[in-house]
């Protein structure tokens, strides 16, 4: 039996696809973790929900303005081609202004919901992302996802800001450790996706420098990720129970980004790229945990 979907709810789908739902995700749970570490109590419903939907909405413009600029580019690759953007299904001008009213809502949200800082931090990483890394970098370098990371990497501190209003050294550190987590997460999937670069004309790492240099920049980023996880306990943020966290992920994503170098498979590439997804959501989580049994009794 053939479920017909109503045409408004496809419609809200094809909008919604253009957020890229599973990363904007990712990212509003880290900002959600910042939030919770700047304080040794509970964070404020207003500022949660308020912070965590202004967040979420300025992160969606973000990737609805990357599906406009990347139309032809996606249209070349198949783990992209399926993309309303792509299909003629949203035109570019409906694109545009679906990308003006969740931005300027988002914007809203968090001005009156959290603080001016907040609002300019995440107007400034939708700039990064959209503009900076989607239009200059991503076409011009191999070393874009390392340079245009730093705009990915903000969440945690857009959430520490809605919460304490400022960015001390704690924040930071949160923003290095996805920063270092985002090359050798991402050039996981572009190994086993790099058929699809090459058609795209992009020029990622194993386009450009081939399969054996980017496996031992994964491995390299890999270490430099690990030693970045360790900086929340030596400054005292964290406890033993992060530690032991960190250094038991760690040592896993360390064993994968191994055996990569050893003995590459699209398969193995494939896992690796989601076990990094799963590492990433389990690290923030431990800080967490160790962050509640530190402060409350």
């Amino acid at each position: 039996m053939t479920t017909i979907v109503p045409p408004q709810a496809r419609r809200m789908a094809q909008y919604l696809a253009l957020t890229k739902p599973r990363v904007t995700q990712l990212a509003v749970f880290c900002a959600v973790i910042g939030m919770f570490l700047a304080t040794p109590g509970m964070v404020p419903w207003r500022v949660l929900i308020g912070g965590a939907a202004g967040i979420w909405l300025l992160a969606g413009a973000a990737f609805a303005v990357n599906c406009l600029v990347e139309q032809k580019i996606d249209a070349k690759m198949k783990r992209t081609a399926w993309r309303p953007s792509v299909r003629g299904e949203i035109t570019s001008l409906q694109i545009v202004v679906f990308s003006l009213i969740i931005g300027g809502a988002g914007m809203v949200v968090l001005h009156v919901f959290t603080n001016a800082l907040t609002m300019w931090l995440t107007f400034a990483t939708f700039i990064g992302y959209a503009v900076i890394y989607t239009i200059l970098l991503k076409p011009a370098t191999p070393q874009n996802i390392v340079i245009g990371g730093l705009s990915g990497a903000m969440p945690p501190a857009l959430g520490w800001a809605a919460v304490d209003g400022s960015l001390p050294p704690e924040a930071w550190f949160l923003v290095l450790i996805i920063f270092t987590w985002t090359p050798p997460h991402f050039w996981a999937l572009a190994l086993y996706r790099r058929a699809d670069y090459e058609k795209s004309g992009l020029p990622m790492l194993p386009v450009t420098h081939g399969e054996r240099f980017t496996l031992l920049h994964i491995l390299l980023y890999t270490l430099i990720m690990i030693a970045a996880t360790l900086l929340p306990f030596v400054y005292k943020m964290s406890g033993l129970i992060y530690l032991v966290a960190a250094l038991v992920l760690g040592a896993m994503f360390l064993v994968y980004a191994w055996r990569l170098y050893r003995a590459y498979s699209d398969e193995l590439a494939r896992s690796t790229f989601k076990f990094s997804i799963l590492y990433l959501s389990l690290l923030f989580a431990a800080l967490l945990v160790d962050h509640y049994f530190t402060y409350l009794p």
